[in-house]
């Protein structure tokens, strides 16, 4: 039997200030790619280095992360803070499924 992928939802900031958030099975490596700014990179964190790692979590298969990644994408930089520091609750529809 095959076990899904566990995927995670990360959150890098740039020399800007800017928040960047992003889901991958393997956020350290996919921060590494951010970091050498090469064709792996996102194009919103190319030449905005120095990058720092704010926060990352679990978020299930890839159908969850991507709708966990859509609502944190849709909330303003303070409620992004807020979510990152656990003031603030994510919707039961958006957390990832145990089984």
């Amino acid at each position: 039997m095959k076990t899904e992928q566990q995927w995670y939802l990360y959150i890098v900031e740039n020399r800007l200030g800017h928040w960047y958030t992003g889901i991958s099975p393997d956020p350290q490596r996919r921060f590494a790619e951010h970091q050498q700014g090469g064709p792996r990179a996102a194009k919103a964190l190319k030449g905005k280095g120095p990058l720092t790692f704010i926060y990352q979590c679990w978020a299930g298969d890839r159908s969850g992360a991507s709708r966990l990644e859509c609502w944190v994408k849709s909330l303003s930089k303070d409620q992004k803070r807020q979510w990152v520091a656990g003031t603030l609750i994510t919707p039961d529809s958006y957390l990832p499924s145990l089984s």
